[in-house]
């Protein structure tokens, strides 16, 4: 009768002087998977956006977030003359990042994504530019 006691003491004496699994969050960081989905960033190629606007990542998306318009240059080149990507609707499937096809999107691992406001969880192609 005793001895289930003793071992229910035993197992939470071990445990309670393991190390902390809570973290102090704005002191200590989390380490983030490598292969974890967060914030789009858009790739720059000479000083613009690599992206071509094919409709591709709009197209692909489950969550309809993505909206994408097309411009066109002097070259008569086709880009993305608006992106942007509504971040409460998203739900960082990589289904965007895997259809592109000039790999002009990728997930970063930013996870912060916390606002005030809804108007600032549409992110614009400025705010996705991917910062060297």
């Amino acid at each position: 009768m005793i001895m289930p006691l003793i071992n229910g003491l035993k197992i939470t004496l071990k445990h309670m002087f393991m190390k902390p699994v809570t973290l102090q969050y704005p002191t200590e960081r989390p380490n983030v998977a490598p292969n974890f989905r967060g914030l789009h960033a858009l790739k720059v190629a000479h000083n613009n956006a690599k992206c071509v606007a094919c409709y591709l990542c709009p197209t692909v998306c489950p969550a309809k977030c993505i909206t994408v318009q097309a411009g066109e240059d002097e070259n008569h080149d086709k880009y993305a003359a608006v992106y942007e990507i509504d971040m409460l609707r998203c739900i960082f499937c990589g289904y965007c990042v895997e259809a592109c096809p000039v790999d002009a999107l990728k997930m970063t691992q930013t996870f912060e994504l916390a606002n005030y406001k809804r108007e600032d969880f549409i992110f614009t192609k400025q705010a996705l530019l991917e910062k060297k």
